[in-house]
């Protein structure tokens, strides 16, 4: 397969792999890919599977994290990158996670923004608030769930983006680009594929870790955000932004990019 992305910044510099969440695309990293870049590091920010055109396979199977986790590696060695800083948002958060657990060798930071860990957030499905949050996700994985989105004129899809707090202007750049049928469906395939809590191949998250949240989060709550310490043993940092909806990146990027760059700045370079 191949993935279309975005790079900032110069190839000798620290290598730092950017995952994005649903239905984003690379372009949510704009303004981080920026900073990184202006700081020296070797920013690259990938469309995920079923994001880019020539790697969109169509079977749900193929969504499974397995490969999510599988791709991420992939593309690290075929950029060269041994060791990276690795950052994630939404799905993109999920996946590298897994990626920190399952191959802590190759992660030299992770910052993780909204997305609670896997065990914090299955914990929070089963026992707390979670699961009303993430009842939305039961009509995400229907079966033709991407017509509904696109049905009068996409209305469902720009509602959803604009009432959870995206400016309109970021809105407006994604609501275009899933108006493809198979670009949705592949993105939603992610949902049908999901097992959110899998933990079973995960080790200990021992590198240092970042996880920014945000107050006014719609879809990942408080309790599971704050039960993610329980599951990083490496050093860690929770940042909590006020008054900030999902969108982190393009509703705070001055603050985001201010705590990635300390957080990275912090592990002395190779």
């Amino acid at each position: 397969m191949t993935f279309d992305g975005l790079v900032s910044g110069p190839e000798s510099g620290e290598p730092v792999l950017l995952l994005h969440g649903f239905p984003e695309t690379s372009r949510q990293w704009g303004h981080q890919l920026e900073a990184l870049g202006s700081a020296g590091y070797h920013a690259v920010a990938p469309d995920q599977r079923g994001y880019s055109p020539d790697a969109r396979p169509m079977a749900v199977a193929e969504y499974s994290i397995d490969h999510l986790v599988a791709d991420t590696l992939a593309i690290a060695d075929t950029l060269g990158f041994d060791s990276f800083h690795l950052v994630g948002h939404d799905w993109g958060g999920a996946v590298v996670w897994q990626v920190a657990g399952r191959h802590s060798e190759r992660v030299r930071t992770l910052t993780v923004v909204s997305t609670p860990h896997p065990a914090a957030m299955g914990k929070s499905i089963r026992e707390g608030e979670q699961r009303e949050k993430s009842s939305y996700m039961l009509m995400f994985r229907e079966e033709g769930s991407e017509d509904r989105f696109l049905d009068d004129d996409a209305r469902l899809l720009r509602s959803m983006y604009l009432s959870s707090g995206m400016p309109e202007t970021a809105a407006a750049e994604y609501v275009p680009l899933f108006r493809d049928r198979d670009r949705l469906r592949a993105a939603l395939n992610w949902y049908r594929a999901a097992d959110v809590g899998q933990v079973e191949r995960m080790g200990p998250i021992t590198m240092p870790t970042l996880y920014v949240w945000s107050t006014e989060d719609v879809a990942l709550g408080r309790e599971a955000a704050e039960w993610t310490a329980e599951h990083v043993d490496g050093p860690y940092r929770f940042a909590v932004l006020e008054g900030v909806s999902h969108w982190i990146s393009d509703e705070a990027p001055d603050e985001l990019n201010r705590l990635i760059l300390e957080h990275l700045a912090a592990t002395p370079a190779l």
